[in-house]
């Protein structure tokens, strides 16, 4: 019996999403922003008609016409690095580069030079001497090159690479493109999808089956599409370093609050963000990490030379400047409940739990703002100090050797010693190796709807989708007497009234 009710369960499920269907495929808001804006035909501008072998000169042209933008820019996040919110426990506080860690390259204390290639800005050779407050530090070409020739500088601290015609490329801008995005985006954690596992440079021309949304199949969208801007600053946030509920992109900018056809599915939208069910997998096409161990970092080859190990796709399996690694592709995400805030762990804080939690992503089912997410969890191994009870700030990058550099002097004592210098922080001296967690939520490679999770990858009693999460009832999964015994009843009364309706209706007809 309780197989057949399972079975009749299910089955009204699965007819139900396979006849859903959204009014339309992407409904985009005319009102947003995005569609207002039409780029100028900046080849025709005359103080644009020069070379420019001074990136500041470039900025300082740019603002004579865009007076008030390098204030806005001023303002965000891409240009401080860092942002105040308040965190439950902690109160206000300020949260960024300089005071987070992950377990991915760990942090940018003391290897500045290359960490601000991804900072929307020019000469951030550190956070002391970097003038926050001169708009003609602004990198504007970062974010708005349109002619494909822009890039800067390797270890240049946010310098262009010298190759680069600043002149063309200032001619040649618009709004922010998928490129643009994707150069520090898709490439965080020093490689192509390494991170997240959907931020990839296969977004730049994919298939509808790798994202609806990107693909030139389809909307061919621009991530500022979603990521709407006001004055710079932009919807949508990365919660390793962001902490509140506000100002997140929504797939309901564009998609209603119901977009299903079948009422049932409509409702599961109140706790299942659309995410869970939409993302079914990551990293469809490129690998992307699933650990990183620093522990194993620093050895050299028979002739004292750095070397690396790779698997048959070619991701590196092992590296002298970093360590170990593990890869996967076409990954199941884990689920979480996440109510759109977070917490982290501070550079100075203490550890006092195991594995150290590098940011928490809060949520329970009892939370009305809670909803089920996709999430990659990636553990690390990465150096502590075991006496103070810290995670260790290394300094991994610099120009020169004897410097104290990890990935050119392969040593780990004048790394740490070097790296908690620069961050200003007491280090006993003594270093050990301890597992850490990220969590990263997955927010992209929209899968067609075609490829939506069904019923059945949810509720079944065996490895279901959110086996993992157990401080609720779900139909199908959850086993539960009174309950089934209530259900079977109630099927039971039904099928009487039926009988006794009909059986009654048939007998006063022949009567008439």
């Amino acid at each position: 019996m309780k197989a057949l009710l399972l079975f009749i369960f299910l089955t009204g499920c699965l007819l139900g999403l396979v006849a859903q269907d959204s009014p339309t495929f992407y409904t985009p808001r005319k009102d947003s922003p995005i569609w207002q804006q039409k780029s100028a035909d900046h080849s025709k501008f005359e103080v644009l008609q020069k070379d420019f072998d001074n990136p500041h000169a470039l900025t300082a042209a740019c603002l004579s016409c865009h007076t008030e933008r390098g204030k806005e820019v001023m303002q965000t996040a891409h240009w401080k690095w860092e942002r105040e919110a308040y965190i439950e426990g902690r109160g206000i506080t300020s949260l960024g580069k300089n005071n987070l860690l992950n377990n991915f390259c760990t942090g940018i204390g003391g290897s500045w030079g290359t960490c601000t290639r991804c900072h929307i800005g020019y000469g951030y050779e550190d956070q002391k001497t970097f003038d926050f407050k001169n708009e003609f530090n602004i990198d504007c070409l970062v974010c708005h090159d349109n002619s494909g020739t822009y890039r800067k500088g390797s270890g240049m601290a946010g310098y262009p690479d010298p190759s680069v015609d600043l002149g063309h490329v200032a001619r040649n801008v618009g709004l922010p493109s998928r490129e643009n995005c994707g150069t520090c985006h898709f490439h965080s954690a020093g490689g192509n999808n390494v991170k997240n596992g959907t931020l990839d440079m296969a977004l730049l021309d994919c298939s509808p089956e790798t994202d609806v949304h990107m693909t030139s199949e389809g909307a061919d969208m621009n991530c500022v599409e979603c990521h709407e801007t006001e004055k710079h600053q932009m919807k949508g946030k990365y919660y390793g370093v962001s902490s509140m509920n506000r100002n997140r992109a929504s797939c309901t900018q564009c998609h209603s609050l119901r977009p299903h056809i079948n009422d049932v599915v409509n409702e599961h939208t109140i706790k299942v963000a659309c995410q869970t069910c939409h993302i079914p997998t990551y990293a469809k096409v490129n690998s992307t990490k699933t650990s990183w161990d620093w522990s194993t970092a620093t050895k050299l080859n028979e002739e004292g030379e750095p070397f690396s190990l790779d698997d048959t796709l070619g991701n590196h399996t092992y590296l002298s400047i970093k360590g170990s690694f593990t890869w996967g592709n076409d990954l199941v995400p884990d689920y979480i409940w996440f109510n759109g805030t977070a917490d982290h762990y501070l550079i100075t804080d203490i550890i006092d739990t195991f594995p150290v939690q590098i940011n928490t992503l809060k949520g329970k089912y009892a939370d009305e703002e809670a909803k089920i997410h996709p999430v990659k969890i990636h553990p690390g191994t990465q150096p502590w100090d075991p006496e103070l009870k810290r995670l260790i700030q290394m300094k991994v990058w610099d120009k020169e050797p004897g410097k104290g550099a990890l990935w050119v002097d392969f040593d780990y004592y004048k790394a740490i010693e070097e790296g908690m210098k620069s961050v200003e922080i007491p280090w006993s001296g003594k270093h050990d190796f301890i597992h850490t967690e990220m969590t990263l939520l997955l927010s992209h490679m929209v899968a067609p709807k075609e490829q939506a999770l069904t019923c059945k990858d949810c509720h079944t009693r065996e490895d279901g989708r959110l086996a993992g999460l157990n401080d609720f009832y779900m139909p199908g999964r959850n086993y539960n007497a009174s309950i089934e015994k209530g259900g079977i009843l109630l099927i039971i009364l039904s099928l009487i009234g039926v009988i006794i309706h009909g059986g009654l209706r048939i007998f006063f007809a022949k009567k008439h």
